[in-house]
């Protein structure tokens, strides 16, 4: 039996230095689940990058491929961005796909694959105009976001907690756009 393919996409917010976490309960849910990083999350990261290709059994990617390279990932079946960032979800509503983070999923979305992202920002950087056409905008391509109780709602700033970031509330959410019409 194939496994389902799930590209987990995260930005450099906090939650970022527990994407590991986020990983093992896709997989936990039966998802074979490809990590890419926005360029700055891999910085996070980058001693131990080897430590989640190995987790996740392929190569974590935070760069475009070369011309003439073949693709190093399996095609995906869904995507969830978490944690998405404010400065990845403003550059996604605009429709700047500057990394291969956000060149996937602004294809992705129009080209029929499911799409969850929950953010991970604080209430002074949530507040900026942009934040809210963004989203708005994000929603009418298709994607699901997911804040407030759906999701994560937005923390004080300084007084995030990354650890607790809700993994699960988002793999439902994938969960729930990868289900076949009509099964409950």
């Amino acid at each position: 039996m194939t496994r389902r393919v799930l590209y987990l996409i995260a930005c450099a917010a906090g939650p970022a230095e527990f994407v590991e976490e986020g990983v093992r309960q896709a997989q936990e849910r039966g998802w074979d689940t490809c990590l890419v990083l926005t360029p700055a999350a891999a910085r996070w990261w980058e001693p131990r990058l080897g430590e989640l290709a190995e987790l996740t059994g392929h190569p974590v990617r935070s760069q475009y491929k070369l011309p003439g390279e073949s693709d190093a990932l399996p095609k995906a079946d869904a995507m969830l961005v978490a944690p998405l960032s404010c400065t990845s979800l403003n550059k996604w509503g605009a429709g700047i796909a500057d990394t291969l983070a956000l060149g996937l999923v602004s294809e992705g979305v129009h080209m029929g694959v499911p799409v969850a992202a929950m953010p991970y920002f604080n209430q002074a950087q949530g507040a900026q105009p942009a934040v809210a056409r963004s989203i708005s905008d994000l929603r009418a391509q298709g994607v699901a976001y997911l804040d407030g109780k759906a999701g994560y709602a937005s923390h004080p700033p300084k007084r995030g907690n990354p650890a607790a970031f809700p993994w699960h509330l988002a793999l439902d959410a994938v969960e729930t756009l990868t289900r076949p019409r009509g099964q409950a």
